[in-house]
């Protein structure tokens, strides 16, 4: 048998110096290697030998089976080099062609829009400070004066979880009370990004996912007054100089007094519009001054301290700043829209 193996192994081997091409190369591969080439017939016969001629065969065997292994591998190597330097000779490449030029990628214009925010607040002495957008009911409600079955929850359509008392966070005013919480009993002056979800009808003002920007200062001595000249000034460097820009007394049940400041309708120029709902004017944010029970909350004595808070839309302020009329066009994706920022 170890004659057989030797022929078997010449055989194979002078017939791969005729293999031309890859189809032929294949057909060698099933004809010497496949499962009924010679060479696997002699693996199935070693159960028939004795136990002394069966170490001395398989070896001889598994010897020739690594060698056409290592051969085919060579040649199929050698064919593709080959195939390569044909291509190479046979085919030009022109380099004097103008090459596609690669799409780049730009920061999306929510992005950019909060990154000037961070910059204005940033410039004001206001830090960043991050909070979680899965929060837990008490966080989310009831430390901000808003007790279970109180009217103003109908304020917040909420996503709630499966989970008892956890859900997708309505507003970042929670975040007041953490960072209060981990500040106390220091100054405070930070504003807070995230995204929020709401479960809204969708329009061409509101959406059920949106970015906001909570804003909190706390600290001795501090005034509506300080709250109105800070918003003032971030419209004004925000909108530029000229801005026109009007306080409402509003509700919030974290703040008392409340207020939501709205900045002239771009579109109209303060006629009225869809986009304004004929009013001539588009709310960016609502405000007051920290509600005593919050301040408890957060662990400071509404007799010695005070503060004051604000929470913006960007998207509302880029359709201000870049005249979009639709607030959906911020996350429909769609290329045209998004290629203009």
């Amino acid at each position: 048998m170890l004659t057989q193996l030797e022929q078997i192994e010449k055989a194979a081997l002078d017939a791969l110096k005729n293999v031309q091409d890859e189809a032929s190369l294949e057909q060698w591969r099933i004809a010497h290697l496949g499962r009924s080439a010679p060479l696997m017939q002699v693996f199935d016969q070693l159960g028939k030998l004795s136990k002394e001629e069966r170490p001395l065969i398989g070896r001889r065997a598994n010897e020739v089976k690594r060698g056409l292994d290592n051969a085919l591998a060579e040649q199929s190597e050698a064919m593709r080099q080959a195939a390569l330097a044909r291509t190479l000779t046979a085919e030009r490449l022109d380099v004097t062609l103008p090459g596609r030029p690669i799409g780049r990628g730009r920061l999306h214009p929510s992005t950019q829009i909060l990154r000037q925010i961070y910059r204005i607040f940033a410039d004001m002495g206001f830090q960043i400070y991050r909070s979680r957008e899965v929060e837990s009911d008490e966080y989310n409600f009831e430390m901000l004066n808003i007790p279970a079955h109180h009217p103003a929850r109908d304020m917040w359509d909420t996503f709630h979880t499966t989970a008892p008392g956890v859900l997708l966070r309505t507003h970042t005013s929670p975040g007041q009370i953490h960072v209060m919480r981990e500040y106390y009993p220091q100054p405070i002056r930070v504003i807070l990004p995230g995204m929020c979800f709401r479960y809204e009808q969708i329009s061409a003002r509101k959406e059920t996912q949106f970015n906001q920007v909570e804003g909190l200062a706390v600290g001795h001595h501090i005034t509506f007054g300080d709250l109105k000249g800070t918003l003032s000034d971030f419209a004004r460097r925000m909108f530029g100089e000229q801005v026109r820009t009007r306080f409402r007394t509003s509700y919030f049940p974290f703040t008392e007094p409340s207020a939501e400041m709205d900045v002239e309708c771009f579109l109209c120029g303060g006629k009225g519009c869809g986009v304004c709902s004929g009013t001539g004017w588009l709310e960016i944010l609502g405000c007051g001054m920290v509600h005593p029970t919050v301040l408890r909350n957060g662990g400071y004595d509404p007799l010695k301290f005070s503060g004051f808070a604000f929470g913006m839309g960007p998207e509302r302020i880029a359709m201000l700043r870049y005249k979009i009329e639709d607030i959906r066009y911020f996350w429909a994706n769609d290329v045209r829209f998004l290629e203009q920022f």
